[in-house]
């Protein structure tokens, strides 16, 4: 990348598909950044770019380029392969980043039971920010790898009462559903689930509960 492009990159601003950091500050929270595009859509990171879009550099480009091949290769589960080149500016350099849509979802913080809540340990892309993924979501990714089985899917009494549900209120949570079909919150996940799978709901998760609503 040259430093022309990098400098339009920066001025569209972080979102969905580019992040800045500073620095590398721990190879956990690098992880968390690169799995969180190769779970979603992809993107670019760029190191050494401050949140105001000043462009700072970092101090070792090589130490930097090492604990990213860390994060990347140990701390992920299965290890991602981001591309990383360097743009020199005024002395220093900016690390660059690029991270692919993974066709291994999910990927996994690979981090001792200890050192986490007990959560998921798979982050998304959600807006501009990295977010530790729901087991919903986390389901889904698992449905999105190529050796998943192939969706079977019914439509009941169940289904018919949350889509009459949805026409008045356009979205259902898990627990709303859970109580309008008296199911376990297991079951209520899973059907949810693979009606999302099959296209008919769409889920959404740039609010602290995640959501569905009709996909058309």
């Amino acid at each position: 990348m040259k430093l022309i492009d990098l400098k339009i990159l920066i001025e569209e601003g972080e979102g969905f598909e580019l992040e800045f950091k500073r620095k590398v500050s721990t190879p956990i929270k690098v992880a968390k950044t690169l799995m969180s595009f190769a779970n979603t859509k992809g993107g670019i990171v760029l190191f050494g770019v401050d949140d105001d879009r000043t462009i700072v550099g970092v101090g070792s480009e090589k130490e930097q380029m090492e604990m990213i091949q860390t994060a990347a290769s140990y701390y992920c589960d299965p290890p991602i392969e981001p591309d990383i080149d360097t743009v020199p500016y005024k002395g220093r350099d900016v690390v660059v980043v690029t991270v692919e849509e993974s066709d291994q979802k999910p990927h996994y913080l690979n981090v001792d039971e200890g050192e986490e809540n007990g959560g998921t340990r798979v982050y998304i892309r959600v807006n501009d920010k990295t977010v530790e993924a729901s087991k919903e979501v986390v389901h889904i990714l698992q449905a999105e790898h190529p050796d998943a089985p192939p969706l079977r899917i019914a439509i009941g009494d169940n289904e018919r009462r949350m889509f009459d549900f949805l026409d008045e209120n356009e979205r259902i949570t898990v627990k709303q559903y859970m109580k309008l079909v008296n199911a376990s919150h297991r079951r209520a996940s899973r059907s949810l689930i693979q009606l999302v799978r099959a296209g008919v709901l769409r889920i959404h998760t740039h609010e602290k509960e995640d959501f569905y609503t009709r996909a058309f």
